[in-house]
């Protein structure tokens, strides 16, 4: 992880039994670029802090992507 850690962040075991339920990459097409784990944390921090979504702090990927 390249950035600090928040106290809503998931555990690698938690993230592991969510991953599943997540979209998979589409075999054709663009690479993912972001990492789904970092998507996941930046979405519980805004649901945990109920602020708007550009107040997301820079080390999160983009809010748009989010």
């Amino acid at each position: 992880m390249k950035r600090k850690a928040y106290s809503t962040d998931l555990t690698q075991k938690q993230f592991k039994r969510l991953e599943p339920y997540l979209p998979h990459a589409k075999p054709r097409g663009r690479p993912r670029t972001v990492d789904l784990y970092e998507v996941w944390c930046a979405m519980m921090y805004i649901l945990h802090g109920g602020m708007a979504w550009r107040t997301l702090p820079h080390d999160f990927p983009a809010w748009e992507t989010v």
